[in-house]
């Protein structure tokens, strides 16, 4: 509970204490304040026992523990496959690149493609990779006509 509590704190609470509460009555406060915390203790050891005789059998080796969403989460996925897969698809995703790429796409900049990316991007049409080309120019309307109206945009 008091794992970062220094001696120095510890010196200082004690005499905070003595202080506030007077020599006198500073034992009675402590046993005061130690029944109190067993008291909580004993009342939350009995409600967990309630909760798990009321579970029935099938849940004997519940944690309360367990219902914190990463431990659970760390339980439902230590030594399964999808974590496996989760890691490999983390590890393949560069958020820095791609960042970097759409810049580039928006400052109409070049940014070369490398490797095996390079050779699908050439062959295969922006428009057929799911993406638009941003680096094409848009065709200038004719003198008397009017640019396409983009509903979204207003």
């Amino acid at each position: 509970m008091f794992n970062d509590l220094g001696i120095l704190e510890l010196v200082a609470l004690v005499v905070l204490a003595v202080l506030i509460f007077g020599p006198d009555k500073l034992p009675k406060v402590i046993q005061d304040v130690s029944r109190f915390v067993r008291k909580i203790r004993e009342f939350s050891e009995s409600a967990k026992q309630d909760i798990r005789t009321e579970l029935g059998p099938e849940f004997k080796d519940f944690e309360f523990e367990d219902l914190n969403p990463k431990t659970f989460l760390r339980k439902q996925l230590d030594g399964n496959e999808d974590l496996k897969e989760l890691k490999e698809l983390r590890s393949s995703f560069d958020l820095k690149k791609e960042m970097n790429e759409v810049a580039d796409a928006v400052h109409g900049r070049e940014s070369e493609p490398s490797g095996a990316s390079a050779a699908a991007a050439a062959t295969v049409p922006a428009a057929v990779n799911g993406s638009p080309d941003l680096l094409k120019k848009q065709d200038k309307p004719d003198a008397g006509e009017r640019p396409p109206y983009d509903s979204d945009a207003t």
